[in-house]
């Protein structure tokens, strides 16, 4: 519910056009003067459910917040060597001596177990260099206070850093969050944000495969540097006979004719409604390259609603081994803060539990909201502050509105199927189940009302007994009969059988439900062309032509096995409403499949359907789809015990090749296709080169004062 937009407060706007850094205690004064109050007397609050008073106390969890507004709040300066707020000083970062960078390049090593083979490996990571140290043990609140208690907070002095800085420490200040009795008590009281991380380490690996021009971080500074502290002679750039230099095409970046594959397939992929954006939009095929991608389209395992504790310990032994894995193959000036921070994920979610409690997305999308309420660019904060109250005002009236009416407040969430029916759930009718768009009637042909009402009765628990019944009647007959030939019967005769049965008067059955199913359903149907149920949206095929967006994929599971090869797999073709005669009503929704199987039985439940999506392949297998199964919005499912996979990869790293096809030769030399680049030797003074790099979000550097690159462009820190 706190994480509910409604339940969100602007308590502070922070003008100007930069973040306020680790003045920013200032404005948060009178916030931290409540929550002492709120903590050591409380306030008097009405309980509407009780209809009485009780005495409220609370008190701060933790903070939320990107990782250049968590420097500002916890006062350890989040960028140079030692940027990371958990190793503090005892990180091994360094600044390369030709990118002139922070690299965390070979700092993951000391996380692996002490016997581990990696740790003794001299070659594939610093040539000539093991690892003997100890992973670096988190402090607790009390030892950090002991560490914070002697330095001035902002209020105090006005000196940017206190003895020490950047050899010792990286404090600039005493927090303000200091002053809550209760803050040394915590263990975690500022996030890593999940959502900025996994989203700037994806765009460093895409980046870097892609080998997008001034994003990628393989340059000739970076090889330069690779020579310098690693042993990867097939990298190193290589001087031509002409006196040029010429960088060598790395193993792991994609030609121009792969790069224009992959750009074609995410140009042409499909995702259910509500998963992803618009990938279509970030693909540019002109020059083969994807950008403009959002935090969403790169979710980790580690976000899922559902941890399980045995997991997040096989996540934190996994992590550590895939950043040496990447280590291996990436060149150092690759690993700068975002890529080390994943090494503390795995713990802060074992400890806090889901990240959905604790990342930016809610909070980003509430700033994009304030942001678009700027009607008087000449006065921003102003302009904000006015629609925010107006909005508030408007949210606080609508809990009196009557229950008719509709508001922000009351509005169904997306993809609920949880609608409300006029009938009461009966069997397997009156399923709950929301469809929305133009309602055709129709009426289906014979061979489709049999298929759809055979698989009624099939799936109908009263009519379980008598399906046994006929079976038995059937051995009977025919002693030698085989279950697939028992089968093909119950498929052709049993529902002639059960209406016959069950309305001679001889066998005195009275249930008002069974006789209904053995009249049959209605000729009439409905049909529809969107359905929401189990918190999936389903649209047509036909419908979900020329959308952005596909919703037709459907998955069925038969019998208890969860093994994939008792799932069906098909597309949905039409949606369709049966309603059986007399009292009390009885409506089942069927989706009418197309499941690429011989045998005809088209239709499945509604409530039995789950969604999927079918993908192909960039490249070879393009007869073949990939079945990726998605989860329902809203919905908690359970994950088994299976143990997750191991952090694989190939150990015995081959060297990379210098020699490529007679085709891509071209493609290595200065401008052509941006694969590589070649320079005079008296143009070749790499370590006063500069390099327009654009710098991927929060990214760090030797320069202290460097200024922030935040994804909006603006500080979005300023608002609290």
């Amino acid at each position: 519910m706190c994480m509910k937009r409604e339940f969100m407060f602007l308590t502070i706007i922070i003008p100007g056009p930069s973040a306020p850094k680790k003045s920013i205690d200032v404005y948060l004064r009178p916030l931290i003067d409540e929550l002492k109050m709120l903590w050591e007397d409380g306030v008097m609050t009405y309980d509407v459910s009780l209809k009485q008073n009780f005495l409220m106390k609370a008190a701060v969890m933790w903070t939320i917040n990107d990782f250049p507004a968590y420097g500002m709040l916890s006062g350890w300066m989040t960028m140079g060597k030692l940027a990371c707020p958990v190793c503090m000083e005892r990180s091994k970062a360094f600044s390369l001596a030709y990118s002139r960078k922070v690299s965390w390049f070979d700092c993951h090593r000391r996380f692996l177990p002490e016997d581990h083979e990696y740790r003794t490996c001299k070659k594939k990571f610093t040539k000539g260099k093991g690892e003997t140290s100890t992973t670096p043990r988190r402090l607790t609140g009390e030892e950090v206070w002991e560490r914070v208690r002697h330095l001035p907070s902002v209020e105090e002095s006005k000196e940017d850093h206190s003895q020490g800085y950047g050899v010792e420490h990286h404090w600039t200040k005493r927090s303000i969050f200091w002053e809550l009795p209760y803050w040394k008590t915590l263990l975690l009281p500022h996030n890593i944000d999940v959502m900025h991380t996994e989203r700037n380490v994806f765009l460093n690996i895409l980046y870097t495969v892609m080998d997008t021009k001034g994003k990628t971080k393989d340059t000739f500074k970076s090889r330069k540097d690779l020579e310098e502290y690693c042993m990867r002679g097939g990298l190193e750039v290589q001087q031509t006979e002409n006196g040029n230099f010429l960088k060598p095409k790395a193993q792991y970046a994609l030609t121009k004719q792969q790069r224009l594959s992959v750009c074609e397939w995410v140009s042409d992929l499909k995702l259910p409604d509500g998963y992803v954006s618009n990938l279509a939009r970030c693909v540019d095929r002109s020059e083969a390259k994807l950008s403009g991608m959002k935090s969403h389209d790169c979710h980790r395992e580690i976000t899922s609603s559902l941890l399980m504790e045995s997991k997040l310990h096989i996540m934190e032994e996994n992590i550590p081994i895939i950043l040496c894995k990447l280590e291996q193959i990436f060149p150092p000036s690759f690993f700068d803060s975002m890529e080390h921070l994943p090494i503390h994920l795995a713990y802060e979610a074992r400890v806090r539990g889901p990240v959905q409690y604790r990342w930016m997305y809610p909070f980003e999308r509430f700033i994009r909201t304030l942001k678009q309420k700027v009607t008087n660019k000449a006065h921003v904060e102003g302009s904000i502050a006015k629609a925010y109250l107006l909005e508030e005002m408007s949210t606080f009236a609508s809990y009196y509105y009557p229950s008719d009416v509709p508001s922000r407040r009351t509005r169904v969430p997306r993809n609920d199927g949880e609608g409300s029916s006029e009938n009461p759930p009966l069997s397997i009718f009156n399923h709950p189940g929301r469809s929305y768009g133009k309602c055709i009637t129709s009426t289906l042909n014979d061979k489709e009302m049999e298929a759809g009402h055979l698989y009624i009765l099939l799936n109908c628990p009263e009519v379980v007994p008598y399906i046994n019944i006929y079976s038995d009647l059937l051995r009977e007959l025919d002693l030698e009969i085989n279950d697939e030939d028992l089968d093909k019967q119950i498929s052709m005769r049993f529902p002639t059988w059960l209406k016959s049965y069950v309305l001679d008067s001889r066998n005195q059955i009275d249930d008002v439900l069974l006789k209904s199913l053995a009249w049959g359903p209605l000729k009439n149907v409905k049909k529809w062309r969107n359905y929401i149920i189990n918190g999936y949206k389903f649209v047509t095929k036909s419908q979900n032509e020329g959308m952005s967006t596909t919703d037709y994929g459907v998955c069925v599971r038969c019998g208890e096995n969860d093994s994939v090869d008792n799932d069906y797999y098909g597309m949905l073709i039409d949606i369709v409403e049966l309603e059986y005669t007399g009292s009390p009503t009885k409506k089942v929704v069927l989706f009418q499949c197309d499941w690429r199987y011989p045998s005809y039985d088209p239709f499945i439940l509604a409530q039995q359907a789950e969604q999927v999506h079918f993908s192909s392949y960039p490249e070879g297998q393009q007869s073949w789809l990939a079945v990726i199964k998605t989860k329902a919005r809203n919905a908690i499912q359970f994950l088994g015990k299976n143990k997750p996979d191991d952090a694989y990869q190939d150990d015995d790293v081959q060297e990379m090749p210098t020699m490529v096809a007679n085709d891509d030769l071209e493609e290595i030399l200065v401008g052509i296709a941006d694969e590589g680049e070649e320079l005079p030797w008296n143009q070749m003074d790499l370590k006063d080169l500069e390099e327009d790099e654009e710098e991927i979000e929060y990214s760090t550097s030797s320069e202290e004062e460097e200024e922030l690159i935040e994804e909006d462009g603006n500080s979005d820190s300023n608002m609290e």
